[in-house]
């Protein structure tokens, strides 16, 4: 089964990217990635924002997702992706709010309660950042660019290993079956 290159985790004019939907899904297009998630601020996004989100560009998959605060956690993102029947839910950035690996498993403990948080993001506007990539923290390890201009697509992705349709995609991730990418 082939390996299909993505990015989880990507921003634009529904919140605080500088490009619209439809010119970041051609940027990864153009770079050769077979999905893109398309991950907008909830608090910040803009009316008619899951229907502007296209479902394909050629053999390109968008998947339609949302970055979600947690305010309980002082305001804490997590990146929620919608497939057909599967949902995947991504602990984000946590080198952003500088978090100690205690703090990571505390705050998913806390977030699990309500919801499953299914990886973590080791990527901060997708630079490595090796100190989360541990299996102190029990969870699949994503990287992501976290793009909100062109100049920043492209710095990280994950290579899955799975069927070529958005659930397949997102089992894949769950179970593991990936590897991360690093410019």
């Amino acid at each position: 089964m082939p390996y299909l290159k993505g990015s989880l985790h990507v921003h634009t004019t529904f919140s605080d990217g500088a490009h619209t939907p439809e010119e970041m899904v051609k940027a990864y297009l153009d770079l050769g990635y077979d999905f893109v998630a398309i991950t907008d601020h909830d608090y910040l996004i803009k009316p008619h924002y899951w229907e502007s989100i296209p479902d394909r560009a050629g053999d390109l998959i968008v998947f339609k997702g949302i970055e979600l605060e947690y305010p309980p956690l002082r305001f804490q993102h997590f990146g929620k992706i919608l497939g057909e029947r599967e949902t995947l839910l991504i602990f984000n950035h946590p080198n952003q709010y500088r978090l100690s690996i205690a703090e990571v498993n505390r705050q998913i403990e806390v977030i699990s309660r309500e919801m499953k948080i299914h990886c973590l993001e080791v990527t901060d506007k997708g630079v490595y950042t090796k100190m989360y990539d541990t299996p102190d923290i029990p969870l699949p390890k994503i990287a992501s660019d976290d793009s909100h201009t062109f100049d920043m697509c492209g710095w990280a992705w994950v290579e899955v290993q799975s069927q070529r349709d958005r659930d397949s995609i997102l089992r894949a991730i769950k179970d593991g079956n990936f590897k991360i990418g690093l410019k």
